[in-house]
């Protein structure tokens, strides 16, 4: 296979994925059963939306009402201090919380992060893992629904929470 070719099979993969976003979920069950799966499907989700890509997360779970990720302690994520910078929780915070949100909405609906609430409870010396749950059965209308967030250390400490105010409206 060339590069461009891959290339092309790339791109219209993303279109695809752009058409039938609710099939985030398929896609997710069926690569995570590879060894690479999970960062590929990580990837992905970066490729559509870039600035996620500067945390390389990695999505660990991804179901209907719950979805988990990591974010390695890295140097491009650090402040000052050498603790993890708070606006990398934070996209930590929205990227979990809005992909579990697409997984779980029925197709008729879609949804955008209206606000967001956040709570540094902890400072972050480690690598992190944030998760957001919510009972399926909430999100089964038009409404704006506050999606909570955790993020902890390696250490299982708690060093972040956040509530994302996500709007959910009628696909037009």
């Amino acid at each position: 296979m060339s590069l461009e070719s891959y290339r092309q099979g790339t791109i219209n993969f993303m279109h695809y994925l752009e058409a039938h976003m609710n099939r985030v979920l398929s896609i997710y069950n069926r690569l995570q059963k590879y060894p690479l799966g999970k960062r590929i499907f990580s990837k992905m989700v970066c490729f559509k939306a870039p600035y996620f890509n500067t945390i390389k997360p990695v999505f660990t779970e991804l179901q209907p009402g719950s979805s988990t990720i990591t974010m390695k302690k890295r140097r491009s994520v650090t402040n000052h201090i050498g603790s993890v910078h708070a606006i990398a929780m934070c996209n930590m915070a929205e990227l979990v919380a809005g992909t579990m949100v697409e997984v779980t909405l029925p197709g008729k609906y879609r949804w955008i992060p209206s606000s967001m609430t956040v709570q540094y409870k902890s400072i972050a010396r480690t690598s992190l893992t944030a998760y957001s749950q919510i009972d399926p059965g909430t999100l089964n209308r038009e409404q704006d629904i506050d999606i909570p967030v955790w993020v902890k250390d390696e250490n299982d400490e708690e060093v972040f929470t956040a509530q994302i105010t996500m709007h959910i409206s009628k696909k037009k």
